[in-house]
């Protein structure tokens, strides 16, 4: 049941997932949520914001996880260890921002807290009185005499995030306005020259702390027409950068049966697995993947983890693998891919967007496009290591498979990968 605005309940959980969701629906804005830790009403500094560029807070309370998408529907997902939280925090507000709109025009808008462990629900608000503002504050898991509640707020800015996250003290990076031409001042008049004397020099002062940088709230949209961002300078070539593919199935059904005269069907849940071909700087090559149970190991080779298999197609949280850039410079080249286990005989009538979520730096998101092909396999992205610095290259390159010919086998054949392949099983 949802929560009356205003209205509170308590949190026995110690960890719990934030849930934002919406309605799916032609010309609805990106919603992104956020979090915001608060000490006497204001964020102590801005790593106690945590958004798409900056996923997870330094005490590992507060992480963002992502979009995903089922049936209709569109999440987007904190996850908060309230044991975690640091002793000097007293909120910790959940809000989210519309990005191409406002909040007027996304349906459905609703925020849950669940338990982490268990799945139950245990708050619900549904916001319905949205109109033109393009960011929300839709509640706050706050402290009350130690123990944590949850609290709806239904609180909506008309400036965005940007608005939002500088009334909670965040310092926020803004375009540089060229600066106007200065007019030249007349010509002072020359004094006579003083007397010579002797001043001792003043003693040097220590030099100064820099000023951290401020939070940048851009994302990166890589297109057919842009295909390529470089992690060094977007910021995000160390920590753990994770990798998230959700989709959902189109509601009218076209598909390249249209065109070649065949239907795509499609049967109970849609399983689609994402892996990666990697290739080690010391020439050692592997897969990582939910068949064979090959899910790799973050702190250690390959470093690349697949966090587990969505086998119910499209879930809240889609499929996620995680790449530790620390160990950037033992990464020669990876191929990050997805094929369907069951449930469908083609890409077509799916759409899928896939996130790249560096710890540090900006978002990197792309749509797939449509499929035209009999497709099962598809090349999401190429991360590519120059020697200086790391490159993500969108791929999106539905590939067919030869009869007899394994998905990953096609893939290894499309780039050169050169492994020999036996057949595995969940």
């Amino acid at each position: 049941m949802s929560m009356l605005k205003g209205a509170n309940v308590p949190v026995s959980a110690p960890g719990v997932r934030v849930e934002l969701g919406w309605r799916s629906a032609p010309g609805t804005p990106d919603v992104d949520a956020s979090a915001l830790l608060l000490k006497a009403g204001k964020v102590r500094s801005d790593a106690d914001f945590v958004f798409y560029n900056q996923a997870a807070h330094a005490s590992g309370a507060v992480r963002y996880d992502g979009k995903g998408t089922g049936p209709g529907t569109v999440t987007d997902t904190l996850s908060v260890d309230l044991a975690r939280v640091e002793a000097d925090i007293e909120r910790i507000v959940v809000a989210a921002s519309a990005d191409g709109g406002n909040f007027g025009q996304v349906p459905g808008l609703y925020v849950r807290v669940l338990d982490a462990a268990s799945g139950a629900e245990i708050a619900r608000y549904d916001s319905q009185d949205a109109t033109v503002e393009t960011a929300f504050v839709l509640g706050e898991l706050y402290r009350r005499q130690g123990a944590w509640k949850f609290r709806s707020v239904g609180q909506g800015y008309s400036s965005g995030l940007e608005g939002l996250a500088t009334d909670f003290g965040i310092s926020v990076d803004e375009p540089q306005q060229a600066a106007a031409p200065m007019t030249p001042a007349p010509p002072a008049p020359v004094a006579a020259p003083a007397p010579p004397s002797y001043t001792p020099p003043a003693p040097a002062a220590p030099p100064a702390a820099p000023a951290p940088a401020p939070v940048r709230l851009s994302k990166v949209t890589l297109t057919k027409e842009a295909p390529t961002v470089s992690l060094s300078k977007q910021g995000g070539n160390s920590g753990e950068m994770r990798v998230n593919l959700s989709w959902q199935v189109r509601k009218q059904f076209k598909g390249w049966g249209a065109k070649l005269g065949r239907a795509v069907a499609m049967h109970g849940d849609l399983d689609l697995d994402l892996c990666a071909l990697y290739e080690l700087t010391d020439g050692r090559k592997g897969v990582v993947q939910a068949l064979g149970n090959a899910f790799g190991a973050l702190h250690q080779p390959p470093f690349i983890h697949l966090d587990g298999d969505d086998r119910t197609g499209g879930s809240a949280n889609g499929e996620n693998l995680s790449i530790n850039l620390d160990h950037k410079n033992q990464l020669r080249r990876v191929v990050i891919f997805v094929t369907i286990y069951e449930g469908a005989r083609s890409f077509a009538d799916l759409d899928a967007t896939v996130t790249l979520q560096p710890q540090n730096g900006a978002a990197i998101d792309f749509s797939l496009g449509e499929c035209t092909v009999p497709s099962t396999v598809c090349a999401l992205a190429l991360i590519t290591n120059t020697g200086s610095d790391l490159l993500v290259q969108r791929e999106a390159r539905f590939l067919v498979p030869e009869r007899g010919v394994s998905p990953q086998r096609t893939i290894d054949y499309a780039y050169g990968w050169g492994m020999n392949w036996t057949p595995g099983r969940k």
